[in-house]
């Protein structure tokens, strides 16, 4: 998380063996004015987001321009396609152009950070998390009223992650301790007090009693399945646990400093991806795990360490948020079995409480693996989060990121340009989350206040719902008036 490594430092392995005669890396730097994206994930990203090439052809002679919304109407009418109803890729199109920077509507308001915010997979719940162990599950369809309201037990410094079981049924939340808890959210009392109203059972993730209280965990997912666990930890380690057994079935010293974020890569629960302070995203196939803390892959490119990782849930590309204040986009088919460099030292600063350096914002490295990186949001004083825009509703068009300059930054996946910012908290945005079929965003901010984003053309909630006063309403900001367009 940061407390291990307050300086700018590289690990000996962070570069290739491309080094000088003195076995050093040498730093590189970017221009400003460039960005290049590999062409398989801009065509991939272009057949999920636009109409088939017929439709575009017959409905728009210019073809610089989308296909307009109300032709689209008209196609589906008609049944051009002959099946009678939008493809997904048509959906994308559409729903894709409307950018959730309405509002916002503050839905929740607590007197402690936020940490956490998550839709449920079929987005009717709406998961948030606080400092001050606060759980709160929200009704998003109805109203967004409060469903279960979980006081979290045996909490340490704050609620560091969450996951929502696919089927909806049990929740569980780490802190800064070896216990994971996991709630049944299904039934009973709205109010969750562990061990009074609802049972919050633990989960020892510790397997050394000697270690047993010696680490905390930053991340932890379900499996599609619901029947593991995968968390990361300050004790540089990942965890699988299985929870039909309810024990930790492995355990892997994966990296050299704080593991901060983990996920799967897929449905299938076989790929492992990581990140962690030694600034490194890794890579770890369960099929063939062979020698204990040895990865299938490594990813070289953060010059700081990696604060999130989302899988675009093909087992194939992820991005990643780093304290080099960048989102990465990475192929897991660059990743390199090894990697060895020496350690120099750049930049004496510290994330938690400084400004990052204005010279290391031009550095690059020089062996980077990824297939582009995208700037302009802020990375400090605590982890935050990156997504990618979901696929049933923008076919992953967009990349979207949470900000220390208490903001939200929506990026064009392709062009890399910024299309949108959303400002309205007070503190970070440490966590936000895009509705998984609707233009609607949710952001959770230090500051206390969830507030929910919705298109343009939506009712704009009245000012008494935003308990702010209008003359200091800050207002969303929309780069350009955003058009789905490839050509």
């Amino acid at each position: 998380m940061g407390y291990k490594m307050s300086k700018l430092e590289l690990d000996s392995n962070t570069c290739d063996n491309d080094t000088g005669s003195s076995g050093s890396c040498t730093f590189q730097r970017f221009s400003r004015g460039s960005f290049e994206i590999d062409s398989e994930i801009a065509h991939i990203t272009k057949l999920r987001s636009e109409p088939n090439e017929k439709l575009h052809k017959t409905m728009n002679s210019e073809k610089r321009m989308p296909v307009s919304v109300v032709k689209m109407l008209s196609a589906r009418e008609a049944n051009f396609s002959k099946t009678g109803n939008f493809s997904l890729a048509d959906r994308s199109h559409v729903l894709g152009r409307y950018l959730p920077v309405n509002g916002p509507c503050c839905i929740d308001r607590m007197n402690s950070r936020a940490y956490v915010s998550q839709f449920s997979a079929d987005g009717s719940l709406f998961v948030a998390g606080f400092q001050g162990s606060h759980i709160r599950i929200y009704d998003a369809d109805n109203g967004w009223r409060v469903k279960k309201d979980i006081l979290a037990r045996s909490l340490r410094w704050t609620i560091t992650d969450t996951s929502l079981s696919s089927d909806q049924h049990y929740l569980v939340y780490a802190s800064m301790s070896p216990i994971v808890h996991i709630v049944d959210v299904r039934g009973g009392s709205a109010e969750s007090r562990a061990n009074i109203t609802d049972v919050h059972d633990g989960l020892d993730f510790s397997v050394d009693e000697e270690r047993e209280n010696t680490f905390g965990i930053f991340s932890v997912k379900f499996s599609s399945d619901g029947r593991e666990l995968v968390a990361g930890s300050s004790d540089e380690s990942i965890y699988v646990y299985d929870l039909e057994a309810n024990t930790v079935a492995l355990r892997i010293s994966a990296h050299s400093a704080d593991v901060n974020t983990v996920t799967f890569a897929d449905e299938t629960g076989h790929l492992i991806y990581s990140g962690g302070d030694d600034n490194f995203c890794k890579v770890w196939d369960r099929r063939c795990f062979v020698s204990k803390g040895r990865p299938a892959g490594i990813l070289v490119g953060h010059i700081e360490g990696i604060t999130f990782i989302d899988s675009r849930g093909d087992g194939r590309y992820f991005i990643s948020n780093g304290k080099d204040q960048t989102t990465k986009l990475w192929d897991i088919r660059r990743m390199t079995s090894t990697v060895s460099c020496s350690r120099p030292r750049t930049f004496d600063w510290d994330y938690r409480w400084m400004k990052y350096p204005e010279g290391a914002k031009l550095v690059r490295h020089p062996s980077d693996q990824s297939l582009a990186t995208y700037r302009g949001h802020s990375v400090l004083r605590t982890l935050i989060r990156c997504y990618f825009s979901p696929a049933r509703s923008t076919g992953q068009r967009f990349i979207y990121t949470g900000s220390s300059d208490h903001s939200v930054y929506i990026y064009d996946v392709v062009t890399g340009a910024r299309v949108a910012k959303l400002d309205y908290h007070e503190s970070a945005v440490r966590d936000c989350n895009w509705h998984p079929d609707y233009p609607v965003l949710v952001t959770s901010s230090w500051d206390g206040d969830l507030a929910r984003w919705d298109f343009p053309g939506s009712r704009r909630p009245a000012p008494s719902k935003m308990q702010r006063s209008a003359s200091t309403e800050p207002r969303p900001r929309v780069d350009r008036l955003y058009t789905v367009g490839f050509h």
